[in-house]
């Protein structure tokens, strides 16, 4: 190989050495920061393929998609004074590199900023509010006012908060116990309560119910004693119209119905000739 080669080869390699160092490539999901010794002096937000000066200048990405910080779970006080334990978490972006770098540095530093200033505003907002209202009140309101606070604080750190959600508002754990006594205690009376009125309740339907069986009963016996006695007056006044039109007819009917209910098949009689009773086994009916 000879020295023009050589020299052809190295010049080469310098070449692409200086393009190296000279050209970078910002991705669609990525924002770009050129540093010249360390100083920020250019923003490239377009996609694609640029340039540099090489050696002397140095580029960082930043991510331009959403990013989800999610906090740790944090007490707050509300305006009873009582504690609630908060889990939240936050949707934010990059959007200005410059501020972001010379404000923040980093994601993990950005977080931590982030984190305070949800905490701040988490700490104002529950602590105009009681635990009813944050629990069942206007969970939407409260969030955009919270979303509104944080937004206009991150902007300073090159920063848009999209959203901040908290996904649940719990009481501390041996507060929970508390409550949850408490109320299976209230619980527990309003059953006793509901069952007592139940009970009051059944006493007197059932005590209606016996009120009227016995109105029911007695109006029936007195109706049924009424049609009685008309069928008995009805039947006495029939034997007596019978009995007018030929009463000794009639007088041996009857006495003829008395000696079929009153003497049976095996029974053995001893009639006494003077009794009026047995008058017609001894002298017929006469005339």
């Amino acid at each position: 190989m000879t020295a023009k080669t050589n020299l052809i080869l190295i010049v080469l390699a310098g070449l692409a050495l200086l393009a190296s160092s000279a050209l970078y490539t910002v991705n669609e999901t990525q924002n770009a920061l050129v540093l010249q010794f360390g100083r920020p002096i250019d923003t490239v937000r377009s996609a694609g393929l640029h340039v540099k000066t090489p050696f002397v200048q140095n580029v960082l990405y930043f991510d331009n998609r959403l990013l989800t910080y999610n906090a740790e779970p944090e007490s707050y006080l509300t305006i009873e004074k009582k504690t609630v334990v908060v889990d939240s978490f936050a949707v934010w972006r990059i959007t200005n590199p410059l501020l972001f770098y010379t404000r923040v540095r980093n994601v993990a530093n950005a977080n931590a900023r982030l984190a305070d200033l949800i905490r701040s505003a988490l700490r104002a907002e529950f602590g105009r509010r009681t635990l009813e209202q944050l629990v069942s009140g206007d969970r939407v309101g409260l969030m955009n006012t919270i979303v509104g606070s944080v937004e206009r604080r991150a902007r300073d750190l090159g920063l848009t908060v999209v959203d901040v959600r908290v996904m649940r508002v719990d009481l501390p754990e041996k507060v929970s116990q508390s409550v949850f006594r408490r109320m299976e205690a209230e619980r527990s009376r309003e059953a006793k309560e509901y069952r007592s009125r139940g009970a009051e309740i059944a006493v007197q339907i059932r005590s209606e119910a016996e009120r009227q069986r016995t109105f029911i009963l007695a109006d029936a016996y007195r109706k049924a004693q009424e049609i009685k006695g008309q069928g008995d007056a009805e039947a006495a006044r029939i034997y007596a119209e019978a009995f007018s039109r030929d009463p000794q007819f009639f007088s041996l009917y009857r006495r003829l119905q008395a000696y079929q209910q009153s003497i049976g098949k095996q029974d053995t009689l001893v009639i006494d000739p003077d009794k009026d009773f047995f008058r017609y086994f001894l002298r017929g009916p006469g005339k």
